[in-house]
This record gives structure tokens, C-alpha cells and sequence, in this order.
């Protein structure tokens, strides 16, 4: 073997930085055991709000230590394998941000009767295109004003600068197109800042790019309310007075004595007692202490205010000799004012919002938080806390309904600035503001957060402004953002919802690891059984290869989740088909007479190009699912494309390092690759599958025949809420309830709607599917379609009903999903056709492969169909597309490993016509067929045991494709060679038989 040392010394990398990587992952979940202990009552509940306060008081402590560097809890988080939503509840939304109401807003909410008929049309339009909302607006004016002029809407005071009466449609359009980037750019900002100040652990927020749309996960959340308000609010924008330090600073004074007062009469009263450690064995973590006035823990620093605050700083002299300890505690004397360290912002709330305080401070002061945290030279974050001046109606003097434009500009010197336009009554409002407050800071607010203070110079009026500072260019297009985020009113709607509760989650991942480990258990038995010392050889390349997944995963900081799962059982399947190959080819260079290692040599050497060619086409679905996948779908996608890389090194190269290093000893000749039972198994196949194709057509044909039109009398497919829209729900209840029985309560609340109810993973366990109002994507509409759904199951209200997840699609997205799909099923057909013909260069080869690539896609829906009339039903959903993708990687590698034995034999025949090969290939390749399908139905089916009804569809989608898969390699793809291909041939013919004797270029040793 060539290049051994660099391959051993890539394995050690990769192996030490996946433990690496792991290794947070095993800290994190130390520590949250850790923090539900603390949080565990005598009962055994846990209290949710204890347990995160805990591990806020530790966020910024470090909790590890990996060869002398220190790591915080927070730092372990971002580095953890984390998991899915699917795995830990919480709750999963895409937002989409209106561009209707910007088109408007830009139009000044023009009356023009094409103009609002074009938006009308627009959006009809939208429910079947893949085309952006404005390119639509545009196609809809066009037809309904051929000779209309947009500029005639669209140039007006708001768009000086950018649209005149001059500009040309398409013009208008781009500056509208610009503008709706800017303002989805804007919104996810906004909602970035808003999900990060929500306190939840590991939020996910990305957008989803080509579309308007913010794909959100907050993992562990459970009010659902909340965060759609949260997450549809429109930003305020205000601007406040300040006040300063001196001017507040009395107030604390008084504030500081009264609470040193109560301190000091708590400590008179309250008998000693005996401190307990929460993280007893934890060397590198601290003890949370327990506040006596908030009753929540917090990290004791052991450091006073003075000791703590970051350098260049000065303590306030505002606080008095006797200095109250929680003052000095929570509070830090920053260069701009007054702060708190980052961890201790939950608890200077808590102080702040007392009613004794807030009676000691005045009616007219309000605290607002800076929303970017201060760095000190000592490595902690402080964030500063501003003082602003409530008017008599408690309102902000100035709000961002009144900014007209903001951009982010250069000053006289060069240095970025932030300029302001105001709106006529805007200007006069901020004329009063800053002529009030010459040499003051004016707090620029959004959503209750601080994002700048500058110092007003002079008194503006006009309302044009300049804000300048110590700004990057990032930060003052950041700012400009801000303030225009006032100005253009950019509305989010939910378009997709999934919320999971935590029960579902933990019953997931019990299912999940089960069924993970099953699948391993027979698979590495198996192994054993029929390659013997072999088969330990695969099996620890096979634990390499776990290993490095999941080591990849954590490199990623990928989430998890249960279709990964099902990804990682099913590459625990597929990878040993790399060792089937190489082994299979030992085997047979074994049985020419080669010696021990000249059969490893050569096996490793002539089974690359297959094992090679099948990954890759494998790879190809992996990477369109990647591409045109969503939520849980790329997850699996991830998964699996890993997955193939890791088994293509462990199988191929660590393999062949272990069988190197056991032959490499006296006994290397009794290397074995069968036990006494295997060693006759699958041998000597002599059957002729080209006799039968014809027969395999007619019956492929009639079966999908048949699933299509049973479709056809269940009204169609059996759509998921993915590719039709709607909602869905799983309602648990204490005791078995008739689904027939719920679906007919549910009828006349849900207005005789689509409505389907089936029992889920447990008897007592229903699903209810509805179209109730799907094309409603409002947050009403959801509280009513609930509302429905809680009046419809009244009479079970005994039984004790509890909704432990639901799922929303708009119509909208789910056109998008089923457009996608179907996208990344020719895709994945046009891209194996492809590779397939560069590979073996001829056509035919691709066409074979192809259409049993269709044939084994339409059994799988066939079969779905078929399985309804028995009383299963499944849905066709995402995860059904990523079976079907799978389905075909899994097909067409198999196929490819019999092109690659077809293509040898011809090469080592060259006048053999294509007839005289095609069996003799497929009958000396079957065993390998064999072996590597049972391997991958052995998982299959512990995944549809035991994976849960999650999965459930999925794992029967792979059940039937698996089958399907192996008998359309042997009766379709192949046999397709011969009728495609017109290969006549001079020399006669080899003797009738099914297996002519092929000549090959080995010679035979002793």
C-alpha cells in the first residue's frame, strides 16, 4: 500500500479533532445534568426557570479545560454537537417579510386602480411561481396597464434621489427590488437582536437565500404565543432624553441606602446558614450563591464593583460610605456611565422592576439597556445602562414613523457617518428635541434597546441630520439600518410553524439511539458471520466511520436531528458495501490461487473504481437534497453526505491499514474472508435473467399500474402538510380513543374541511391533519384553527387531551416545496445520467440507469398507495423526497458496481458481443447484490420497528426501495444494455450458455 504513513497520520488527525470536537459536547451535558439537579424540586419536577437562570449565572464561566486553554459554558455551547428541535422540542418557524405593504408604502399608498389591481394579481400569481413577489408585481401591471408608467406611482418625496418621472418601468422596478432586499436585510437584524435578548440556549436564524423569507429554531421553548409576538411585532423606533450620571445619581444614593439598611437588618434576623455546593465534583465550575432579595443563584465573582469594572474606568462616587452589597455586586461604574456585567442583566431587572425601588426613583426615569456589550481587557462583557427621560404621557418626544431616509454616508475627514432625513412633521418634533438638549446625548432606541447616543452639537432644524462617531463602516451601516427600519414598515408573516414538545423529543431520541444501535449490533454480527476476521476488520472501520460522523458533525456545529439519525443508521447499512466490494474481489482473486496478500492487493485495486463510481452518484442525491432541502431534510442531507465521505476513507484506506498491520505478523497468511458456513454461499450462480426480462417489464408495469389507480379512487395522493398546506397536530390522551370517532367530532368544527385523523406511534395517540382555513397564514387564523380544534375534542375532555406538537405550511410555501421537490428529483436524474455516460461512455449506460432510477421512484408511490387499502397510511412529505432521493443513490450504486464488472468483462473480451456478458456479470456480482441489501434492509427495518412514527414513513419509502432497487438492477437496468445496444460482432459467438468462460489478464500462481 502506497502512502501508508500519510494515511495513518491523517487518520490520527482526524480522530483526535473529532474527540476533540466531542468532547464539548460531553462537558455541555455535564453541566445540564448539572443544572437540573440544581433546579430538581422534591417531587422530581424540574423548575424550567430555575435551571435556565442557573445556566445564565454560569454563561460566562469557564467550565472546561483542554490542555491549559479555558473554556466558558458559553463557548462550549457554540462548539457542542448540538440537537434538533425533533430531538429536544422547541419550536421551528419560517417568517416571511411582506413586500406588499413596502410596494405601497414606497407608493406612498397610492389609489391608482391598476396599481392595487397589479398587487392583487401579484399575489394570486405567487401561489404558483417560483418568481420573486416584485418581478410578479411587474408581470400584473404590465397586463393589466400595457402602456402604464410606474414612475407615475412610484416618484414622489419618499423616493427622491432614485425614481423620477423619467425612470423607465424596469428602472422603478430595481429600486424596488433593492428596497425589499434592504428591508428583509432590516427585519432579520431586528429579529436577530430580538431572539438574542429572548434568552434562548442555541438559537438558529439564517436566511433563506432567493426567497423573503427568515427561516427561525429556538430549541426548548414551550410559549408559543409569546414568540410569534415576539417574532411578528413591528420594530419601534424612539428616540429619548438622557439623563445624566449626575442627575440620576442622587437617586441611587437614596437607593443605596435603603438597601443597605435592609441588608443589614436581614443579617440581624436571619440565622446562619450552611452553604451548599450545587456543582459539587465540578472543579472547574463555580457555586452559584443564592441571592436573599431576588431568590435566584448567581456566580459569586468574590470581586466588588470597583475590583471588577473594566480599566480606564472611575467608582461612582454617588453610593455612599456604607455601600450596599448588592449594588456593588450588580452594578459597574463604565466610562459613559453606569453598567452591569452581562450575566447580571436578568438581575438588575429584577431590582429595577421592584415596587419598593421604582418608589424611590423617579416617576419620569426609565433604564434601557445598550444592545452591544463592552468588551474589557480582563476578557468580560459589560453592557451599559442608559437613563432616559419619560415625557408626561410616558411616549418617546420622537419616533421612527417620521424618518423618511437613512444611508450610511462619509464625513469631511473620510470617517463613516449615518445621515437622517425627517418628514416635515418629523423635522419639527427633532428640532425641539435637539435644541432642548445641545451638549446631552439623545438615546436612539429600538425595540427597548439602545443601539446609540450621540451628543447633540447644535439645534437641527430642516430634519436633516448627521450622526457621527468612532463608527466602522459596518457599524454605521448597521445604525442606518436601524433608523430606516422606522421609516419602511416591512410586516413579517408566519408561513411555517413546527413546535415539538419536550416529551415527543425525549421519546425521539430513545427511539433514535435505539434504533442506531440495533441496526450496529446485527450489522457487525453479520459481518463476522460471513467475512470472519475480515469481517472484524469492517467492523472497526465501521466504528471509525460512526465516529468521524458524528466527530464532522460537532466540526460543523450541525444540530442533530432525527432524520440525521436515520441518516447515520443508514450509512451504517451502505458503508459496509465499500468492504463487500473489496472483500468479494479478495475472494475471488483467492479462489484463481493468488496468495494472501497479492489477493489483497488486488482486491483493494479492482474494487476502487466501483467503489469510487457508486459514492458519487450517492453523493450527487446527497448534495441536491443538501441544496433543495429544508429543516430536517438537510439535516439528513448533511448527515448522509458525510456519512458517504467517511465511509469511502474508513472502508477503503483504514481497512486496508488494519489487514496491512494483521498480515504484516508470522501468521499474516491465515488472514480469512469466509467462515466454514459462507464459505459456499452465493457461489456458482448460473441463472439467466436476460430470459426473463420481458416478464419483469409486464410486471413492473402492472404494479405501478395498480398503486396508480387505487391513487386514483383514495382521491390522490396522501400529501403531508409540507405539499399541501394546513395544519397539523398530535394530541395525546390518557386512555386509546377511536380516530373514526375524533375525525367525525372534528368535522363541524373544522366546516367539513380536509381533515384526517390517524393514530401515532401509540394508541392513545392521534395526528390530526386539517385544511381548515390553510390559505389563511395570519396569526388569527391559527388561534382559531386551534380554537377549533380544542371545541372539537370537548367531549373527550375527560380523557384528559394535550397537544404535544403541531405543524403549519402556508399555501404558499408549501407550491415552493413541492416545486423544489420535484426540481431535485430531475436533478438528481439529469446528473446521474451524466456521470454515468462520462464514466462508461456510452449512452445506453445512462439510459438503463435512469429508468430504473424512475421505475424504483414509481413502485415507491405505487406502494403507498397499495399499503392505504391495508390500512397503513403514510404521508408524502419532505422526508418522503429524501427516501426517494436516497432510493436513488442506493439503486444506482448498485448498478454502477454491475456496469463496472460489464465494462471489465468486455475490456478483457473486446469481441464478446453485450449479450455474453450481461449474465455472467450479474450471476458473478449477486453475491456482492446480496449481501450489501441485506446490510442495509437489517437497519431498515430496526428503523421501522423501532424509529418511531416520525420516521415511519420514511423507513417503509426505503423498505420497498430497497427491494425495488436490487430487482431493477437485475431485471431492468442491465437487461436494457442489450436492447438499447447493437453490438454484432464479427467473431462468432461464444458456446450457448449462461455463463461463457471469459478470459481475464490474471495469471494463476502457486
Amino acid at each position: 500500500m502506497r502512502n501508508k504513513t500519510v494515511i495513518f497520520v491523517l487518520t490520527v488527525i482526524v480522530a483526535a479533532l473529532c474527540l476533540y470536537y466531542l468532547s464539548f459536547s460531553l462537558v455541555s451535558r455535564n453541566v445540564q445534568q448539572k443544572a437540573e439537579a440544581f433546579a430538581t424540586a422534591a417531587n422530581g419536577n424540574v423548575d424550567i426557570n430555575k435551571k435556565n437562570a442557573y445556566l445564565d449565572s454560569i454563561r460566562k464561566e469557564p467550565v472546561f479545560n483542554f490542555l491549559g486553554a479555558e473554556y466558558t459554558y458559553e463557548e462550549i455551547q457554540d462548539s457542542e454537537l448540538g440537537l434538533g428541535l425533533d430531538l429536544k422540542g422547541g419550536m421551528h418557524v419560517t417568517l416571511e417579510v411582506s413586500p406588499i405593504e413596502i410596494i405601497k408604502s414606497m407608493a406612498g399608498n397610492s389609489k391608482d386602480p391598476s396599481f392595487l389591481k397589479a398587487l392583487e394579481r401579484a399575489q394570486q400569481l405567487q401561489r404558483n411561481s417560483q418568481q420573486n413577489f416584485t418581478t410578479l408585481f411587474a408581470q400584473a401591471y404590465r397586463e393589466i396597464n400595457p402602456n402604464g408608467k410606474l414612475s407615475a406611482i412610484f416618484a414622489n418625496a419618499a423616493n427622491k434621489g432614485r425614481i423620477s418621472f423619467s425612470s423607465t418601468n424596469d428602472q422603478v422596478i430595481a429600486e424596488i427590488n433593492k428596497e425589499v432586499e434592504s428591508a428583509i436585510d432590516r427585519s432579520f437584524n431586528i429579529l436577530r437582536t430580538r431572539i438574542d435578548k429572548f434568552g434562548v440556549n442555541q438559537p438558529n436564524i439564517q436566511r433563506l437565500k432567493g426567497t423573503g423569507r427568515i427561516q427561525i429554531e429556538l430549541p426548548g421553548v414551550t410559549d408559543a404565543t409569546r414568540v410569534r409576538k415576539l417574532l411578528q411585532g413591528m420594530a419601534k423606533l424612539e428616540f429619548w432624553e438622557v439623563w445624566t450620571p449626575e442627575e440620576f445619581s442622587p437617586y441611587f444614593g437614596q437607593l443605596n441606602t435603603y438597601l443597605a439598611k435592609q441588608e443589614a437588618a436581614n443579617k440581624l434576623n436571619a440565622p446562619a446558614k450552611k452553604s451548599t455546593d450545587a456543582l459539587t465534583g465540578a472543579a472547574a465550575t463555580k457555586t452559584p450563591a443564592i441571592d436573599p432579595l431576588t431568590g435566584k443563584p448567581v456566580a459569586d465573582s468574590g470581586a466588588t464593583a470597583a475590583t471588577t469594572a473594566p480599566a480606564d474606568s472611575t467608582q461612582a462616587d454617588s453610593l455612599g460610605a456604607n455601600q450596599s452589597s448588592l449594588l456593588a455586586r450588580l452594578f459597574v461604574p463604565l466610562p459613559g456611565g453606569l453598567g452591569a456585567n452581562l450575566r447580571d442583566t436578568a438581575r438588575v431587572n429584577d431590582l429595577l422592576n421592584r415596587s419598593d425601588v421604582k418608589a424611590i426613583l423617579p416617576p419620569n426615569l426609565k433604564f434601557l439597556w445598550g444592545v452591544k456589550p463592552i468588551q474589557s481587557p480582563d476578557g468580560k462583557e459589560y453592557l451599559e445602562l442608559y437613563a432616559v427621560k419619560k415625557g408626561r404621557d410616558g411616549k418617546a418626544p420622537v419616533t421612527g414613523e417620521y424618518i423618511s431616509d437613512a444611508r450610511q454616508d462619509f464625513d469631511q475627514t473620510g470617517k463613516p457617518e449615518v445621515t437622517m432625513a425627517m418628514n416635515t412633521t418629523g423635522a419639527r418634533s427633532w428640532q425641539r428635541l435637539t435644541g432642548a438638549n445641545i451638549g446631552r446625548q439623545v438615546a436612539i432606541v429600538l425595540d427597548d434597546y439602545v443601539y446609540s447616543a450621540p451628543v447633540v452639537q447644535s439645534e437641527i432644524a430642516g430634519g436633516n441630520s448627521s450622526i457621527s462617531g468612532n463608527f466602522t463602516i459596518e457599524e454605521a451601516q448597521d445604525l442606518a439600518n436601524i433608523l430606516k427600519a422606522g421609516k419602511m414598515p416591512a410586516p413579517t408573516r408566519i408561513v411555517e410553524e413546527a413546535i415539538v414538545g419536550p416529551s415527543l423529543g425525549k421519546e425521539a431520541i430513545n427511539q433514535g439511539l435505539l434504533s442506531t444501535l440495533a441496526g450496529l449490533v446485527l450489522v457487525v454480527f453479520f459481518m463476522v458471520f460471513y467475512y470472519s476476521k475480515g469481517g472484524v476488520v469492517a467492523n472497526l472501520a465501521l466504528l471509525f466511520n460512526i465516529f468521524f460522523i458524528l466527530g464532522i458533525l460537532a466540526q460543523f456545529n450541525a444540530a442533530l436531528t432525527l432524520p440525521g439519525i436515520a441518516g447515520i443508521v443508514l450509512t451504517i447499512g451502505m458503508s459496509v458495501d465499500a468492504n463487500v466490494l473489496i472483500f468479494e474481489r479478495i475472494r475471488e482473486e483467492l479462489a484463481r490461487g493468488l496468495t494472501v496478500r497479492d489477493a489483497i492487493n488486488k482486491g483493494y485495486e479492482r474494487a476502487f473504481s466501483s467503489i469510487f463510481d457508486s459514492n458519487v452518484t450517492t453523493l450527487l442525491a446527497g448534495i441536491i437534497l443538501y441544496f433543495f432541502g429544508s429543516g430536517p431534510v438537510k439535516g439528513f442531507a448533511i448527515t448522509l453526505m458525510i456519512g458517504i465521505a467517511t465511509s469511502f476513507f474508513t472502508a477503503v484506506y483504514i481497512s486496508r491499514l488494519i489487514i496491512e498491520w494483521w498480515i504484516s505478523g508470522k501468521n499474516g497468511e491465515n488472514m480469512s474472508f469466509a467462515t466454514g458456513i459462507s464459505k459456499g454461499l452465493f457461489k456458482n450462480f448460473n441463472f439467466d435473467f436476460l430470459k426473463h426480462r420481458k416478464v419483469a417489464y409486464i410486471g413492473s408495469a402492472t404494479v405501478i399500474t395498480l398503486g396508480f389507480v387505487a391513487m386514483a379512487l383514495q382521491g390522490g395522493p396522501n400529501l403531508g402538510v409540507d405539499f399541501k398546506g394546513g395544519r397539523s397536530y398530535v394530541v395525546q390522551f390518557d386512555k386509546a380513543v377511536p380516530a373514526s370517532d375524533v375525525r367525525a367530532a372534528l368535522n363541524d368544527e373544522f366546516k367539513d374541511a380536509g381533515t384526517e385523523v390517524k393514530t401515532y406511534g401509540a394508541s392513545n395517540r392521534l395526528k390530526v391533519t386539517t385544511s381548515y382555513l390553510a390559505e389563511e397564514e395570519a396569526t388569527e387564523a391559527d388561534v382559531t384553527v386551534q380554537t377549533a380544534l380544542q371545541a372539537g375534542l370537548k367531549e373527550y375532555a375527560s380523557l384528559n387531551p394535550q397537544i404535544l406538537s403541531s405543524a403549519k405550511v402556508g399555501a404558499t410555501v408549501a407550491d415552493d416545496i413541492q416545486n423544489t421537490a420535484l426540481i431535485a428529483v430531475l436533478l438528481s436524474f439529469a446528473g446521474i445520467f451524466l456521470y454515468v455516460m462520462l464514466r462508461f461512455r456510452k449512452w445506453q449506460y445512462s439510459l438503463g440507469g435512469v429508468v430504473a432510477l424512475i421505475h424504483d421512484a414509481l413502485m415507491v408511490i405505487a406502494f403507498f398507495a397499495i399499503a392505504r387499502i391495508f390500512g397503513l397510511s403514510y404521508e408524502m412529505d419532505q422526508v418522503f423526497i429524501a427516501s426517494i432521493l436516497t432510493i436513488i443513490g442506493f439503486s444506482i450504486n448498485d448498478t454502477v458496481v454491475i456496469y463496472d464488472r460489464i465494462r471489465e468483462y468486455l475490456g478483457n473480451n473486446p469481441r464478446m458481443k453485450m449479450k455474453d456478458v450481461i449474465n455472467p456479470a450479474l450471476n458473478d456480482t449477486l453475491s456482492r447484490t446480496i449481501i450489501t441489501s441485506l446490510t442495509v434492509l437489517f437497519v431498515v427495518v430496526i428503523l421501522f420497528i423501532f424509529g418511531g412514527e416520525t420516521l415511519r414513513g420514511f423507513s417503509f419509502a426505503m423498505l420497498v426501495g430497497v427491494i425495488s432497487g436490487i430487482y431493477s438492477t437485475l431485471f431492468i437496468a442491465t437487461p436494457l444494455l442489450v436492447d438499447t445496444t447493437n453490438d454484432e460482432s464479427n467473431k462468432p459467438t461464444a458456446p450457448a450458455s449462461v455463463t461463457p468462460k471469459l478470459a481475464t489478464t490474471e495469471r494463476v500462481r502457486s
